[in-house]
């Protein structure tokens, strides 16, 4: 009895209007996805290396492919199954071709996924041993009816370690009529055990232009027409995937009622800004123009664009600008052409490469808290406020230098005011002026008042009246003298000592003295650090009071009793009873 026999519970009302049309419709991404490797766009390494295999018929027993989503993975292995069983169209084919005729009944039923030797398994469901046990016992068994026997496993890192374990002796020897096809999104979490028994294939993201060219050409065959700034978007937003160019392509003739889809259609479909004011945007910000920045934000974002495409648009703009400031010409956001390439050339040549790569961080901050927020709008505003108060900071090295060095940083930005606004550009060189000046003067003071480093006593002292007690330390516990005299000083460094110690030391000698001074290090010698000399000085104080009768008697008359201080009269110093070294050195 066929499906017209069955009975109908109750009346009979015959196939809905369009039913049929739409039961036969097709996602675009299904429609034209390849069924040779002709048609897989960007992945010329991988078709020229399976040719020559096919043509020579040195055909490896196990692919691993691997690839972002959407760049043809599962696609190309169900080619390559295709073209190992492929008989060709008047079915006489004797072997694996590299142009499977798709019109046979190996190749239609593979298309079909319903052919009994192909088949395909999902490592993200079927994670366990027990999956893996069928295909180990399944490969002794020769195909029935095809070529080869072919196990296309999607998503292969998803497996246990024990299923990993169970299919590497069948991986390394299969029997002459089994393959292997795998195909992973995160090749790092696949066993090197595994990747060394595969001839391994990296499918790479498609380029923008090759997408575009792409869309156009299924644009036309579905007698869709399409601007070229749109198909800019799409391809663009797909970063590098096929299949969701393909989708979002389809989402945009569904959403377009126009005769033509524009780039407006395709902005407000997806909540994209202009980027044209996107870099207005990055410009007032970066100014310190912040009420404007405001407004223009918020009617971005009143016309639909979703904060988080504004602010990975502003790090693509930063990333542009870094790149033109370093490698003048360089393409990447804008198109060469285009008047926003010619104002981002501009205003790179007002930016620093500091600042950029602050901005560049700060975004970057700024987008993790986009993306958790309950309001994103606010988060973004906030992220452009701190940009804004930050612009004109000095790189973090120079503020560090200064504040060790004891002079004053360079003060930033008091508060961002509109460009033009009173006192704005003034405001910022005033606060800016004086600290400076006194940047300026105080080396020069200091160089006319060079101190005389007589002992390493003297220059850890030095070291901690002029704000360095990082370096005092070092100098206290990880450096043992060997000579000090003016403009040199010879040390051998304890164990735990920095690598840069002696470069740390120079830097400030110089700039302490005005005067250039030879730090060199030696491998023995020297004397002990003064954290112990400190120490050794302690102990015999300690020694000394131990052999005292009367000390002497009252240990014996307490039997464990202990020395729990030893003080002078006036109460200045104190010794633990058992003191141990608080050096950093290796003399123990």
């Amino acid at each position: 009895m066929d499906e017209s026999d069955e009975p109908s519970l109750g009346m009979d009302l015959g196939p809905a209007p369009g039913a049929a049309a739409q039961a036969e419709y097709k996602v675009l991404a299904r429609k034209y996805r390849p069924s040779d490797f002709t048609g897989l766009i960007g992945q010329e390494a991988l078709v020229r290396t399976l040719s020559n295999a096919f043509a020579t018929g040195r055909i490896a027993h196990a692919f691993m492919l691997t690839g972002v989503r959407g760049v043809g993975k599962t696609t190309t292995a169900r080619i390559i199954a295709r073209a190992l069983n492929c008989i060709g169209a008047d079915g006489k084919g004797t072997g694996p071709t590299i142009q499977p005729c798709g019109v046979c009944e190996p190749c239609r039923a593979i298309a079909e996924s319903r052919h009994v030797d192909v088949q395909e398994m999902d490592a993200a469901s079927r994670t366990g041993i027990d999956d893996v046990r069928e295909i180990i016992e399944g490969v002794r068994y020769a195909p029935a009816s095809a070529r080869y026997k072919v196990y296309i496993i999607d998503e292969v890192h998803m497996l246990s370690k024990q299923a990993f374990n169970g299919l590497l002796k069948t991986l390394e020897e299969p029997p002459p009529h089994v393959k292997f096809v795998f195909a992973t999104t995160e090749i790092r979490k696949v066993p090197v055990t595994v990747l060394s028994r595969c001839q391994r294939f990296d499918l790479r993201r498609i380029e923008t232009p090759e997408l575009m060219r792409h869309l156009g050409n299924i644009a036309e065959k579905e007698g869709v027409k399409i601007e070229e700034a749109a198909l800019a978007l799409v391809a663009r937003a797909a970063e590098g995937s096929v299949r969701d160019s393909l989708s979002l392509l389809d989402q945009a003739i569904a959403h377009g009622t126009e005769e033509i889809i524009t780039a407006d259609v395709i902005r407000g479909m997806l909540g994209l800004a202009d980027r044209g004011r996107v870099l207005d945007l990055f410009e007032k910000v970066m100014s310190g123009n912040m009420p404007e920045a405001l407004t223009q934000l918020g009617e971005l974002y009143d016309r639909g664009a979703d904060p988080m495409a504004v602010l990975q648009d502003l790090l693509e703009i930063v990333h542009f600008l870094t790149r033109i400031k370093v490698a003048p010409g360089a393409e990447g956001f804008f198109d060469g052409a285009s008047s926003e390439a010619k104002r981002s050339a501009e205003m790179a040549g007002k930016l620093s490469v500091p600042s950029l790569t602050r901005a560049w961080t700060m975004l970057l901050k700024g987008l993790f808290e986009v993306r958790d927020a309950a309001r994103p709008v606010q988060a973004l505003e906030m992220a452009l406020i701190r940009l804004a108060y930050a612009a004109d900071l000095p790189p973090t090295d120079k503020l560090v230098r200064d504040l060790m060095d004891g002079g004053a940083a360079p003060a930033g930005r008091g508060a961002p005011a509109p460009s033009g606004a009173p006192g704005s550009g003034p405001r910022m060189a005033v606060s800016n002026e004086r600290p400076q000046a006194m940047a300026a003067v105080q080396p020069m003071a200091m160089a006319s008042q060079a101190p005389v480093f007589k002992s390493l006593e003297d220059l850890a002292a030095f070291a901690q009246k002029n704000n360095a007690p990082l370096l005092r330390f070092q100098l206290e516990n990880n450096v043992h003298l060997v000579k000090l005299e003016p403009g040199r000083l010879e040390f051998r460094p304890a164990r735990h000592a920095p690598p840069s110690l002696a470069a740390d030391l120079a830097q400030k000698l110089k700039d302490w003295t005005g005067t250039r001074w030879l730090v060199t290090v030696a491998r023995e010698g020297g004397a002990p650090t003064l954290a112990e000399q400190k120490q050794a000085v302690k102990q015999a104080r300690y020694e000394a009071v131990l052999q005292q009768p009367i000390v002497r008697a009252v240990l014996d008359r307490f039997p464990g009793a202990e020395i729990m201080a030893v003080r002078d009269v006036a109460g200045e110093d104190t010794a633990a009873p058992m003191p141990e070294s608080d050096s950093d050195s290796d003399d123990e």
